[in-house]
């Protein structure tokens, strides 16, 4: 069992990324901790820090739930992919271990993804 994020275009063919569950909660945290903060501190994460004082563009990707929850528009997309893009070349610089190689890999999933649902106009789905 596990997670989807695929382009809602009806083209069975479009790429997609997917994940076991606690492997979508390990980039996820990953992901927070590069933009400075602890993801398990914030509200739905098990801590009470509001999302209102944290900046960041990855914010629709992060404080969305696993199951349900809207889609991700185009525009948030947008905003996701070029902080995701700079992520990813940050962490493909640095020396890691293996999880962090598949997560410079999950992540270049993602930004394909991303592109398309730009491209395309049409909203990234959660499945």
């Amino acid at each position: 069992m596990g997670l989807v994020l695929f382009p809602r275009d009806g083209d069975n063919s479009s790429p997609d990324v997917s994940w076991s569950y606690s492997g979508f909660a390990a980039f996820r945290r990953r992901l927070a901790e590069t933009e400075g903060f602890v993801l398990s501190a914030m509200w739905g994460f098990g801590g009470e820090r509001p999302w209102s004082e944290v900046s960041t563009a990855l914010e629709p990707l992060l404080d969305h739930p696993d199951v349900g929850g809207d889609d991700l528009s185009p525009a948030e997309c947008a905003s996701i992919l070029i902080r995701l893009e700079a992520i990813t070349d940050q962490w493909a610089q640095e020396d890691g271990d293996q999880l962090l190689q598949r997560h410079v890999e999950d992540a270049r999933q993602l930004v394909g993804v991303l592109r398309l649902c730009i491209e395309k106009n049409v909203p990234l789905v959660f499945l």
